[in-house]
C-alpha cells in the first residue's frame, strides 16, 4: 500500500518531488479546516502543516499510521510535541527557511514607519503635499532591543548591523547564541533602560503569551517603537492601544495579531475596534501576517523539510 502524506499548507514542488522519491503519495489541501483534517488524516504516514491544522492529541489519535509531521515555517506550537514524542512521531520545523524573510519585513516596516513612507505616499495619492509634517527619523545611533535570539531574531540582528545601531539581545533559553558584537542581556533590564525599539522574535508558549503588556510598557524608561513579527498573542492589544494613545509607544509595526484573520472594517468585537483605531494612526504600520511569505521562503522551507524528512528516513542526522 502506498504511503500517504497530507499536505495542509502551500509548498514548493521541491518538497513534492522529494516525497515522491521517498515512495509517498500525497493529497494537497492548502485551505484545510480542522474538521476536514479529521476526515483525511486517518491513513496518513506524514503530515505537512502550517497554522491551519493543529496537530493536537485528538488529531494525532485520529492518525494511527502517523510517523512524522513537518511544519512549514517557525513556531511548533501547532503540534502537541510531547504527545507526538510519546507516540514515536518525529517532528520537523523549518524556521531556517523563512527567518530572512521575516527579518527583511521587520526592517522594512521599521524604516517605513520612521521615514513615514507609506503615510506620505497615501497623502500624495489624495493630492496632499506635506514635507515638514513628514520629516522622518534616522535609524542610525538608535538602540534596538531584540527579544528572542533564535533564527529570526538572529537574522534581524544581522540586517541591522549595517545601520550603525546598538543592539541589545535577550534570549531566555539560548543566550550563548548571541554574538560578541551585540550586548548580551542576562535579563530584560538593559532593554527596559535603554531601548528605542523593541522587536519580539519568540514562539507562542506558556511564558510568552501576553509577554508584552502594561507591566512591560511601564518598565520601559524611554518612549519606544514596538515591532511584533512573532506571534499575535505575545502582545496584549489593549495594552498596546493604551501605550500608543498615551505616547509611551511612539510607533508600532505589527504583522501578527491576537486573533487572525482580522477585519478592521468589522467592528463588532472589542479587538477589531482597537485595531481599527490603531490602523488610521500615522505611527502604526500593519500587514496581514505576511512577514515570512516570500517566493524564496516557500522554496527554502520546502527544501529544508524535504532534507530533514529524507535524512530522518535514512537514519541520518540533519
Amino acid at each position: 500500500m502506498e504511503k500517504k502524506v497530507l499536505i495542509a499548507a502551500p509548498v514548493h514542488p521541491v518538497l513534492l518531488s522529494a516525497l515522491s522519491s521517498l515512495g509517498y503519495g500525497y493529497v494537497v489541501h492548502e485551505k484545510i479546516t480542522q474538521e476536514t483534517g479529521f476526515e483525511l488524516i486517518g491513513d496518513c504516514a506524514g503530515v505537512i502543516t502550517s497554522t491551519r491544522l493543529q496537530l493536537n492529541k485528538q488529531l494525532i489519535d485520529a492518525a494511527p499510521r502517523l510517523k512524522w509531521i513537518g511544519r512549514m515555517g517557525s513556531g511548533m506550537e501547532v503540534i502537541d510535541l510531547e504527545y507526538a514524542r510519546e507516540k514515536g512521531i518525529a517532528c520537523f520545523g523549518s524556521p531556517e527557511g523563512n527567518c530572512n524573510a521575516v527579518a527583511e519585513h521587520a526592517l522594512g516596516m521599521l524604516l517605513d514607519l520612521i521615514r513615514r513612507i507609506s503615510w506620505s505616499y497615501n497623502e500624495m495619492q489624495h493630492g496632499t503635499w506635506k514635507r515638514e509634517e513628514n520629516r522622518g527619523t534616522e535609524l542610525e545611533g538608535k538602540t534596538i532591543g531584540i527579544i528572542g535570539y533564535g533564527h529570526t531574531g538572529a537574522a534581524f540582528g544581522r540586517k541591522l548591523t549595517g545601520f550603525d545601531v546598538r543592539i541589545l539581545a535577550y534570549d531566555k533559553y539560548y543566550p550563548e547564541r548571541i554574538p560578541a558584537h551585540f550586548v548580551n542581556c542576562p535579563t530584560l533590564a538593559p532593554i527596559f533602560e535603554e531601548a528605542d525599539v523593541v522587536s519580539f522574535h519568540v514562539p507562542s508558549q506558556r511564558d510568552t503569551i501576553g509577554y508584552f503588556n502594561r507591566d512591560f510598557i511601564g518598565q520601559m524608561k524611554k518612549p519606544f517603537i514596538l515591532i511584533n513579527t512573532s506571534r499575535g498573542n505575545v502582545a496584549d492589544t489593549a495594552s498596546l492601544y493604551e501605550g500608543v494613545l498615551n505616547g509611551k509607544i511612539t510607533g508600532a509595526c505589527l504583522d501578527v495579531f491576537e486573533k487572525e484573520p482580522i477585519s478592521i472594517i468589522d467592528k463588532n468585537n472589542h479587538l477589531n475596534r482597537l485595531l481599527a483605531e490603531l490602523s488610521v494612526l500615522p505611527n502604526v504600520v500593519m500587514t496581514p501576517h505576511i512577514a515570512g511569505y516570500t517566493h524564496e521562503s516557500l522554496y527554502k522551507m520546502s527544501k529544508i523539510l524535504a532534507d530533514k524528512i529524507t535524512f530522518h528516513l535514512n537514519g541520518q542526522a540533519f
